[in-house]
């Protein structure tokens, strides 16, 4: 059996012979449902705004953003991923991917019986320093195949990983009521941190105290939560492109910058100067 990483390495060359990348999609899940073994590491690099329509795999999909960032869209939401992330998306679940820049994804597809304890829900998670290691060694490994000696162990390795990944806040869930997903659709297409209860209760013809019951059912979310995160939806692409944060900040309505930056520290833990820059370093030390 060929290489996998051999037939799905796309680079500027083979994306200028492929009249559509999509034949290389149907290529990758016709292999991936021969292969055998518990993981099959492969890249592939995508230009800006490409989108890989629904689709669903027999495998679950580490898919992780090692430049540019990558939006996943299922029927229960969306899901962000940046540069230093990576998605957990259960086998069997319909997806589509959308690129937002220039993107070098790297996916680690695993037998849902690889191991005890891999997580049941769609997720994303930081990749820490050992795992962006173990992702950038394996895809150079022969794939679809059962591996022996240091490729056994670092795939083994590599498995044994993903269930201590830590997750992030960067699932943005939609509400299942048509109503209230139509709002949280205007929301993304326009955010802004002043939305209130009140007015989208108005809006859908709910009392607060429904509304909030309602919203916090289906999403598992406060409306407070949800909006932080589709402001960081808005935020992260623009800031990995290089926008001022000052721009970034008044343009989502935020009143003052620290306002905005205070928001980001909560979400992720940094501020988004030292955010970005964690992740810029990860990127030179994988090209180094």
């Amino acid at each position: 059996m060929p290489r996998g990483n051999e037939i799905f390495k796309v680079g500027d060359t083979d994306l200028g012979q492929l009249a559509d990348l999509g034949q290389l999609h149907e290529r990758r899940w016709q292999w991936l449902e021969q292969a055998v073994g518990p993981a099959v590491a492969l890249p592939t690099e995508y230009p800006d705004g490409y989108h890989v329509p629904q689709h669903r795999h027999s495998r679950s999909q580490l898919l992780h953003a090692l430049v540019g960032v990558v939006l996943v869209t299922t029927r229960h939401g969306r899901w962000m991923v940046p540069p230093d992330h990576a998605m957990w998306i259960p086998a069997g679940t319909e997806h589509s991917v959308e690129m937002l820049g220039d993107v070098s994804m790297r996916s680690v597809y695993v037998m849902p019986d690889a191991i005890a304890g891999l997580p049941h829900g769609l997720r994303v998670v930081g990749i820490t320093d050992l795992m962006h290691s173990l992702i950038v060694e394996s895809e150079k490994l022969p794939q679809g195949a059962e591996l022996e000696g240091r490729g056994g162990l670092i795939m083994s390795l590599l498995l044994h990983e993903i269930p201590n990944l830590p997750e992030r806040p960067l699932g943005l869930p939609f509400p299942s009521d048509p109503k209230l997903a139509a709002l949280c659709r205007r929301f993304v297409a326009a955010p802004s941190p002043h939305a209130t209860i009140d007015e989208w209760a108005d809006i859908v013809g709910m009392s607060r105290r429904s509304f909030t019951r309602a919203f916090h059912r289906q999403t598992g979310l406060s409306l407070s939560t949800w909006r932080q995160q589709a402001c960081l939806f808005a935020a992260l692409p623009r800031l990995a492109d290089g926008e001022p944060i000052t721009r970034v900040a008044f343009d989502l309505g935020y009143d003052s910058v620290p306002a905005f930056i205070t928001m980001f520290k909560r979400m992720l833990g940094a501020s988004p100067r030292g955010y970005m820059r964690g992740s810029r370093d990860n990127i030179r030390v994988s090209n180094g």
